[in-house]
C-alpha cells in the first residue's frame, strides 16, 4: 500500500520545515519539502498529496504583520487551488506562523453555513514580548481529524510574539466552541481559568488552535514538532518514563486520517 503523502512548504524566513517534515516521516508519511515558488509555478503539485503543512518561523520576516505577506501570496495565486484541495478531502495544517498564514488567507476559521464570513486574527501578545514557554492544552476531538483521539490534555511549547487570538464579535468564541472548532485551548491544570503565563498571549477564549467547519484544516500556535521525543521536554528526567512527547500524537492522527 502506498504511503500517505505530505507536502511541507518552504519560504524565506520559515525555519521549522525540516522538523515538521521529520514529524510526518516518523509516522509513516512520504514527505516532500517544496518552496512556495515551485508551488506557485505548479499548483498541480497539490493533486498528488493528501496533506499540506505551513510550518513555523518568520515568513518574509513578518515585515508587514506575522504571516501576512505569505498569506497574500497564497490567496492571490493559490486560493482556489487550496479550496479545491480541501473539497476533495485534503488536509491542511498551519503551525505558529503557518496558523497566522491560514487565518490571514481566510481559510480559517472558514465561513458560516450561510456563507457569511467570520472575522478573526492573531495579533501581538498581551505581554508585548516574545513568549517562549511550555503550555498545557485541552483537546476537543469532536470534529478535527488532527486532534489526537483519547487525549484530553497536551503539553507543548509555544514561541511567538503575535499569538493572541482575537475576534471581532465575542459571540464568535462561543460559536467556535459549540461547533467544536476550538480544537486546542490553553488550560490551567489546577482547574482555574488560565491567566498569564498559562495563557501566554492573552488569547480570547483561551484559544490556542482552531479548525475549519470540515475539520480538515487546522491551525495552532504551539509547536507539536518540538515535542516529539520525551527529551524534548525540559523536565523529562524528572517525569515518569515515556515513549514519546505529546506532539507526536497530532502527526500520527493526521497520517492515519490520510490512510
Amino acid at each position: 500500500m502506498a504511503k500517505p503523502s505530505a507536502l511541507v512548504l518552504r519560504a524565506a524566513g520559515i525555519n521549522c520545515d525540516m522538523e515538521t517534515a521529520h514529524a510526518f516521516e516518523r509516522e509513516g508519511a512520504e514527505v516532500e519539502r517544496v518552496h512556495v515558488n515551485r508551488l506557485l509555478e505548479r499548483p498541480s503539485l497539490l493533486d498528488d498529496v493528501g496533506l499540506v503543512a505551513v510550518p513555523g518561523g518568520f515568513s518574509y520576516g513578518d515585515d508587514i504583520a506575522a504571516g501576512k505577506v505569505l498569506a497574500v501570496e497564497l490567496s492571490h495565486a493559490l486560493g482556489d487551488h487550496f479550496r479545491k484541495f480541501v473539497d476533495r478531502g485534503g488536509l491542511l495544517l498551519g503551525i505558529c506562523n503557518g496558523f497566522q498564514v491560514l487565518v490571514k488567507t481566510g481559510l480559517l476559521p472558514g465561513a458560516r453555513p450561510d456563507g457569511t464570513p467570520r472575522h478573526v486574527t492573531l495579533t501581538w501578545n498581551d505581554s508585548h514580548r516574545y513568549e517562549d514557554r511550555w503550555v498545557h492544552l485541552s483537546v476537543d476531538p469532536g470534529l478535527c481529524v488532527f486532534a489526537p483521539k483519547g487525549r484530553e490534555l497536551l503539553h507543548l511549547p509555544v514561541a511567538h510574539g503575535e499569538g493572541r487570538f482575537t475576534v471581532a464579535d465575542e459571540g464568535l468564541i462561543d460559536e467556535l466552541v459549540e461547533r467544536h472548532q476550538a480544537v486546542f485551548r490553553y488550560i490551567d491544570t489546577s482547574g482555574a481559568t488560565p491567566e498569564y503565563p498559562e495563557n501566554p498571549n492573552g488569547s480570547m477564549g483561551h484559544v490556542a488552535g482552531i479548525c475549519d467547519p470540515t475539520g480538515q484544516v487546522l491551525g495552532l500556535m504551539p509547536h507539536p514538532e518540538r515535542a516529539l521525543f520525551p527529551w524534548h521536554h525540559p523536565a523529562w528526567t524528572r517525569e515518569p518514563k515515556r515513549d514519546e512527547g505529546d506532539g507526536a500524537s497530532l502527526f500520527r492522527a493526521a497520517v492515519q486520517a490520510m490512510r
